[in-house]
């Protein structure tokens, strides 16, 4: 099957599509990754989604105009992906959307919501599009995240020791596989959200992010302001446990900078990126991992990763480019296997790294042009995830 993974994160800043072709064999899925194409979301779009976003305000009247146009920015680029990747042969298209709120309660998840309606991508592309796939898991009981820890498992599965997946976007997630216990997955914390935010703010909206992490670099950790981040209770919770931009955002870092008026932006913006490399390294090590294999935005980031590979002292960091899935666009494929995993009948979720009660098979579908045809369910799951070059 061909499938296009749709993919737009924490940061909200464009959607990426990568495209495989997926075929079950025996126990393992195969994966053939055919590429990556990424469109900026348009500045006055992405301008209205960030303006509408915790801890703001917003209006339904908002909230339809932006399902609408973050639908249309899908579809756009699923029609191209389906052109440029798929010699217009694509069998299914999932669509991750964009999370706009993670309603979490004292460590418990009770909604979740990912906008951009899968009927605009439907329509321009003819395909069907399995859509909304973190709700199933949240109405079993789940987190609704980390999703792609069931293709982490899968894809580390076979591996020496307890490798661990690191994937880091506005949020750091890690998924751990391979102790003699059931695999477990949560986000740690801010991976870019934060470093995101101070760029953005502390330069009066010049920068939208730290290219190649030249503020940091330039920068010093503020010791005091590292041990005040460092109090936030969410880091000292038990796994399973997810957390968002409801948390990790602009004014939650502007309270602890009051009375710390004088600090250089290299300087704030040097101890958030550090803040992100503690928390991850401290839950890499809390999990007993033996090695991490990172993917996401953050990879991107050198200062980030030379304090990560510091904070590690010694556990090998590698890159997922390294195992086969592009780094940028790995989260892109881990929703096509998701999508193809629902297509079958099969559960997308570990229940220990959810947190739910069950597997569940994950999203909606929406049918294409042609009806809706699915193949016949698989027999049996697969256990493990392996790339093969196209």
């Amino acid at each position: 099957m061909r499938v296009i993974g749709l993919m737009s994160g924490t940061s909200h800043d464009a959607v990426d599509a990568a495209a495989a072709d997926l075929v079950l064999e025996g126990d393992s899925l195969l994966l053939t990754p055919l590429g990556m194409v990424s469109a900026p979301y348009p500045e006055e779009l992405r301008s209205a989604l960030t303006a509408a976003l915790p801890p703001a305000s917003t209006t339904m009247r908002d909230v339809c105009r932006l399902d609408t146009r973050i639908g249309q920015a899908f579809a756009a680029l699923a029609t191209r992906a389906d052109r440029e990747l798929c010699d217009g042969r694509a069998d299914l298209i999932v669509s991750h959307g964009q999370t706009v709120y993670h309603w979490v309660e004292q460590g418990r998840v009770h909604g979740t919501l990912q906008i951009g309606s899968p009927s605009w991508i439907a329509e321009a592309t003819g395909r069907p599009v399995v859509s909304d796939l973190r709700t199933r898991d949240v109405a079993a009981g789940g987190q609704g995240a980390p999703l792609v820890s069931v293709v982490d498992v899968m894809w580390l599965r076979g591996r020496p020791g307890v490798p661990a997946a690191l994937n880091l976007g506005g949020i750091a997630n890690l998924t751990v596989a391979g102790a003699a216990g059931d695999p477990v997955a949560f986000d740690t914390g801010p991976a870019n959200a934060l470093v995101d935010a101070a760029a953005h703010a502390l330069t009066d909206g010049r920068l939208e992010y730290d290219r190649d992490g030249a503020l940091a670099a330039r920068g010093r950790v503020d010791t005091a302001l590292l041990r005040a981040l460092l109090d936030e209770p969410y880091y000292a919770e038990t796994p399973p446990k997810t957390t968002g931009k409801e948390l990790f955002h602009w004014p939650y870092l502007h309270t602890f900078l009051t009375g710390r008026d004088r600090l250089p932006v290299e300087d704030v913006v040097a101890t958030v990126t550090h803040l992100t490399a503690r928390t991850v390294a401290d839950a890499v090590r809390a999990a007993g991992a033996s090695e991490v294999i990172a993917s996401g935005g953050g990879t991107r980031n050198p200062t980030l990763m030379s304090m990560l590979r510091t904070a590690l002292h010694g556990i090998p960091l590698r890159n997922s480019d390294d195992l086969g899935l592009p780094s940028e666009a790995k989260e892109a494929y881990a929703f096509a296997v998701l999508g193809y995993l629902t297509a079958h009948g099969l559960a997308g979720t570990v229940p220990s790294c959810t947190g739910a009660r069950h597997p569940s098979v994950l999203g909606s579908i929406t049918p294409g042009s042609g009806g809706l045809r699915l193949p016949e369910p698989a027999a049996t799951a697969p256990v493990r995830l392996r790339t093969v070059p196209a």
